[in-house]
């Protein structure tokens, strides 16, 4: 039997620097890896791309220093997992040298399976999460909820604060 919903995933930031920017290199130079490692992850479904294979050409916001990555995975242990358990972390755990500090930086939310969610909706979802806190619409790690065909679900917490 297959899932009727799958977890979609947003985070944006803001840059401290042009992408192009000795300042963000590093970050730019493991995007590769590391959006390869989620391509192969257990319960990876998709991600958004730009012309590349990353999203860094894309102009989600008029700010041209916020950059978005999104993506859909089977659920939130398979996302939790990459996120917090693989070798992203390591990529996480530097998230300050590269992005200013943002209180709403990610919102997770279901999708009916196949659905490919777009930038627009994504950004409902930031503004949600940051209107309301967390809710069956736009939630995050801390607070889950599970899918509309699900009963309970698990937080997963941040593991690089």
């Amino acid at each position: 039997m297959s899932a009727k919903h799958q977890l979609a995933q947003v985070n944006i930031g803001r840059l401290r620097a042009p992408v192009d920017s000795p300042m963000i290199k590093d970050f730019v130079d493991n995007l590769d890896r590391i959006n390869a490692l989620a391509d192969t992850s257990p319960g990876f479904v998709w991600r958004l791309k730009g012309y590349g294979d990353n999203a860094t050409d894309l102009a989600p916001y008029e700010d041209p220093l916020i950059a978005m990555n999104m993506s859909v995975w089977t659920d939130i242990p398979s996302l939790g997992a990459f996120v917090y358990r693989s070798a992203h972390v390591e990529i996480m755990r530097r998230r300050r040298e590269w992005f200013e500090h943002m209180d709403v930086f990610q919102a997770l939310w279901w999708v009916p399976a196949g659905h490919e969610p777009t930038i627009e909706e994504a950004k409902e979802k930031l503004a949600l999460l940051e209107a309301h806190g967390p809710t069956p619409a736009a939630f995050t790690f801390r607070n889950p909820f599970p899918s509309p065909s699900e009963a309970v679900v698990k937080p997963v917490l941040d593991e690089c604060a």
